[in-house]
């Protein structure tokens, strides 16, 4: 009786640890996901700004700014002090808060500016200095998902971390090669800025291939889940429509019409497919 009472004992506790470590890993898929999600919304605000400084879909853009940057704002929180809308606990993890409290500060400027452009002051300064803090604080929020990829440790696969954040990565990608476009369309910094979108350009492909076809460069394995194949080859399509116009770096009223219009459905599509590797690391 003793003896069946320990393997009892034993077992619960088993099953708790499991079932905790389950939760955890999940829960480390999603803050990876949002985590990295933040990296795209730096770059999208940044497009929303000098579309709206380049007057095409000025109204529409002015909210979607407004909208991006209290995303940005919430999540930023979120991931500091927990937020049940988003499914976020606190961050615990010294290292990490300290990393969030830099991007804080970053954040504290550029919000300022990305307001300005908000309230209809889009001049040249505001867009500049918007140019110039967009970068610091995508790669500081970038660190930030690096340190949670790695203190997800032995709850989350090292491979699914990696698939998950690169996945994640791509979303952004879709957003800073619209934005580096838009720089060359605004005159800022233009030979800077056509050799930028030549590498994202160059990355974004070689990323979408590891992820079909794996690429060890990047530590990626080719994906052999039917359904998000799928996924990322609707993916393929897209960015097969929308990279001769990057590679041209058509900067015409039509090339940078069509940029605004194909770079959302590719990013899009690109977050259903994170969204669909963050569910496949639940299982």
């Amino acid at each position: 009786m003793k003896l069946n009472s320990i393997y009892g004992l034993m077992s619960t506790l088993l099953l708790g640890i499991f079932l905790s470590l389950s939760a955890y890993a999940t829960d480390m898929g999603k803050v990876i996901n949002l985590a990295g999600k933040q990296r795209m919304l730096t770059q999208k605000m940044t497009k929303e700004a000098l579309l709206v400084a380049k007057g095409i879909d000025a109204a529409a853009n002015t909210e979607n700014l407004k909208k991006t940057s209290a995303l940005f704002d919430k999540t930023l929180k979120g991931l500091l002090n927990g937020d049940k809308d988003l499914g976020l606990d606190k961050t615990e993890d010294k290292a990490i808060v300290e990393q969030l409290n830099k991007i804080t500060a970053l954040w504290t400027p550029f919000n300022e500016s990305i307001q300005k452009v908000a309230s209809g002051k889009a001049d040249k300064a505001t867009l500049k200095a918007i140019a110039e803090q967009n970068v610091p604080l995508l790669k500081a929020m970038n660190a930030a998902v690096q340190m949670y990829a790695k203190a997800s440790g032995s709850s989350l696969d090292k491979g699914v971390a990696t698939t998950i954040n690169l996945a994640g990565k791509q979303r952004m990608l879709t957003q800073k090669m619209t934005k580096e476009l838009l720089l060359v369309a605004n005159g800022i910094d233009v030979d800077a800025s056509k050799e930028a979108l030549a590498k994202t350009v160059a990355l974004f492909e070689k990323t979408l291939t590891g992820l079909i076809k794996g690429d060890a460069d990047l530590g990626l394995t080719a994906t052999a889940d039917k359904d998000i194949l799928a996924q990322l080859e609707k993916v393929k399509g897209l960015w097969t429509e929308y990279k001769p116009v990057l590679e041209k770096v058509d900067v015409s009223d039509a090339g940078l019409k069509s940029a605004a219009e194909k770079n959302l459905p590719l990013l899009k599509e690109m977050n259903a497919a994170v969204k669909m590797y963050e569910k496949a690391a639940k299982k």
